[in-house]
């Protein structure tokens, strides 16, 4: 009698041993399900804010007789537009190139002047421009528009400063991605993060050349802007890194979608005074956001509020580095453990 063959289907066919047969319909409809909810998780994350978009708290100037300025404050809604009043136009204009307000109303004889700061945020100075233009023409005075911190000539409507926050994120993950396949291990953990130190100074000073030189997007003095975006590549990079030292590969890209799905569109490039007031401020505390306020000051407003922004990046970083030297450890006290229990 022949002997009996005790071979597994399964491994006759192709498929390991003890493996569970795989169902194609079922994998099919897992990849549907999951590609419809990543879709739908992207929509939200860049729809909402600005399907929920307008003024929230807009510190907003005004100056005029008494009278005048009683009445705007009364007309606007308070959880629109923060009203404040100075006692004449200079005073005004000295608040919005402060940064006190970003915009304000200059109620005279000959009119009303209606002053903004473009590059503070092209949406909040368009609805700036509007509400003092649409009183003008209900009370039938003169509206004359100044913008008194504009966005450069060569680039009016500040399309490559607002563009900016995506790249810088992409920016932030691939040196990590590429120095993990070129130095992989612990024990070329110190290695990756001096290249990824080196990638966030030449990097930052690379794109900030490009917005200056190239686009024309920016103004200002051109180190202190690179030394800005130095310090928000390096506060995407680093966290990166540590979170895959800490949680292989799974931690560095849940670290990249948290950046990507919410860093970038609540980072507030065209005027955080445009998103609702909760999630403006979970932006302005990722280093998207951050980054960009940090540009923003050093680039368009001589400095004039980078602090915030700078301790934030400042503080991202060491959290960063917090993390790597924890993980250096524990990887250096496990392999510690384990030649004593091969000894």
């Amino acid at each position: 009698m022949p002997p009996t063959s005790t071979s597994d289907p399964a491994t006759a066919a192709g498929t390991p041993s003890g493996a569970p047969n795989a169902n194609p319909a079922r994998m099919l409809l897992g990849v549907i399900v999951g590609a419809t909810v990543l879709v739908i998780v992207m929509l939200c994350a860049f729809a909402l804010p600005a399907v929920n978009g307008g003024p929230h708290g807009v510190p907003l100037g005004v100056a005029g007789p008494p009278q005048a300025t009683a009445a705007i404050q009364t007309r606007l809604p308070a959880d629109a537009w923060d009203v404040r009043v100075y006692p004449d136009p200079q005073s005004l204009q000295n608040a919005i190139k402060q940064r006190e307000v970003l915009g304000g109303l200059a109620v005279g004889a000959d009119g009303v002047t209606v002053y903004t700061a473009g590059a503070g945020g092209q949406q909040v100075t368009a609805a700036i421009t509007a509400l003092g233009t649409g009183m003008a023409t209900q009370q039938q005075l003169k509206a004359t528009v100044k913008d008194l911190v504009p966005f450069p000539v060569d680039d009016p409507r500040g399309a490559g400063f607002t563009a900016a926050a995506l790249p810088m994120i992409i920016g932030g993950v691939m040196p990590a991605i590429l120095l993990l396949r070129l130095f992989p291990g612990h024990a070329n953990l110190r290695r990756r993060l001096a290249g990824v130190i080196a990638f966030a100074l030449i990097a930052g000073a690379s794109v900030a050349a490009v917005l200056q030189y190239g686009f024309g997007s920016l103004n200002g003095n051109y180190w202190l802007t690179a030394l800005g975006l130095s310090l928000g590549m390096a506060a995407l990079a680093i966290p990166f890194l540590a979170l895959e030292s800490l949680f292989g590969m799974p931690g560095l890209g849940l670290g990249a979608a948290v950046m990507i799905l919410l860093g970038n569109p609540l980072s507030g490039m065209a005027g955080p005074y445009w998103l609702p007031s909760g999630w403006a401020t979970l932006g302005q505390l990722l280093p998207p956001g951050a980054s960009g306020s940090l540009v923003r000051a050093n680039a368009f407003f001589d400095g004039t509020g980078a602090g915030t922004p700078a301790l934030i990046l400042g503080a991202w970083v060491l959290v960063g580095l917090l993390a790597i030297l924890i993980a250096d450890r524990r990887a250096a006290r496990g392999s510690r453990t384990a030649a004593a229990a091969a000894a």
